[in-house]
């Protein structure tokens, strides 16, 4: 699925929603679901910004026809002030390279994002995917792409890489470097399979440069299923 930017909101960096699959990263995979095959993702964070802001993430997806079409709900909030609150959906589909073992695989995928607590603006998502499986425990994914932020509907360019490297079949290291809404994001953490189905990510990010750079902490869980 889709994750969530980063939005510069009254000189401060707001964690929007996330428009990918991959849970809370940045650089999304050019992967989709197995026809029959559904996802929930969910994801807390913390930032250090002051005062703190914590966000929490829900996000189904499944698998329909060629395409998977997921829904993202994000809540965001600071210490004394309200929250606030964004949804919208998600469509992904991989046009080459789709199965799994496959070296090269690509994929287009878009979102929309309302405001669902201030009804502003409604914002967006068009990136396009690649990702390069070196072997079978190594993979390469980059991303290119636009957003539109849902507060003020601006453009601007996002683009990023990450490195997957599977330690064995429940660890992998993951790292990533994006730039969306203007500002880096330097990403890395680690992912642990309880189950092929079910897996934990906990990472850690630094938002932004100099003065005005911040850092997150991540905690995400995974599950796949099969539809009923």
């Amino acid at each position: 699925m889709i994750r969530g930017g980063a939005l510069l909101v009254g000189g401060g960096v707001l964690l929007a929603s996330h428009v990918q699959a991959g849970g809370h990263f940045d650089v999304d995979d050019a992967g989709t679901l197995d026809p029959g095959q559904c996802l929930v993702e969910v994801w807390a964070s913390h930032t250090d910004t002051s005062p703190a802001l914590n966000g929490q993430h829900l996000g189904p997806a499944c698998r329909v026809g060629p395409v998977e079409v997921g829904l993202n709900l994000d809540r965001f909030a600071r210490s004394g002030d309200r929250s606030q609150v964004f949804a919208g959906p998600q469509v992904k589909w991989t046009y080459y390279g789709q199965a799994a073992d496959a070296p090269l695989s690509a994929a287009l995928e878009g979102n929309l994002v309302f405001d669902v607590t201030d009804g502003a603006r409604t914002g967006g998502q068009v990136l396009l995917p690649v990702t390069w499986r070196v072997t079978e425990p190594l993979q390469f994914h980059f991303n290119l792409g636009m957003d539109w932020a849902p507060i003020t509907g601006k453009p601007t360019a996002r683009g990023g890489a990450q490195i997957e490297y599977a330690l064995n079949p429940a660890w992998s290291v993951i790292a990533e470097h994006n730039r969306a809404f203007n500002l880096w994001t330097t990403r890395g953490g680690v992912r642990y399979s309880f189950t092929p189905l079910i897996s934990l990510d906990v990472t850690a990010a630094r938002i932004g440069t100099g003065s005005d750079r911040v850092h997150s902490f991540f905690v995400g869980l995974n599950y796949e299923f099969t539809r009923p």
